[in-house]
């Protein structure tokens, strides 16, 4: 099947920058779509920022200007640099993919097992 590693969650002072990474691997013929997620204890999960083909980019509106999400197609990696943390920002960070995988005729949305970010003040 397909899945959804992620890396470069850790603790950082506020003001500070993480860098976060997901790759995906298994089956996969095509991806429409890559993005992260979050969330924080007692809070639904929200959308952070997303990649739509290579072109079309989306960003909650708590991280415009601070976080940047990039991707790179032939490593099926997606990116979110984040810069000028603030402890709000504090969660768990969930890597999500639309694929389509191999022998499939629609797509699937995949998730990655999260990796943690603290932000301190």
């Amino acid at each position: 099947q397909v899945q959804l590693v992620e890396s470069g969650g850790g603790l950082v002072q506020a003001g500070g920058s993480l860098r976060l990474s997901c790759v995906a691997s298994g089956s996969i013929f095509s991806i429409n779509s890559m993005g992260w997620y979050r969330q924080a204890p007692g809070k639904q999960r929200l959308l952070v920022a997303q990649t739509i083909g290579s072109s079309h980019l989306n960003y909650a509106d708590s991280v415009r200007g601070r976080f940047t999400i990039s991707s790179d197609s032939a490593k099926n990696t997606v990116y979110l640099q984040m810069n000028s943390l603030k402890p709000e920002d504090t969660a768990v960070y969930y890597c999500s993919a639309d694929v389509l995988p191999i022998t499939y005729t629609t797509s699937r949305r995949y998730w990655g097992q999260g990796t943690q970010v603290t932000v301190s003040s």
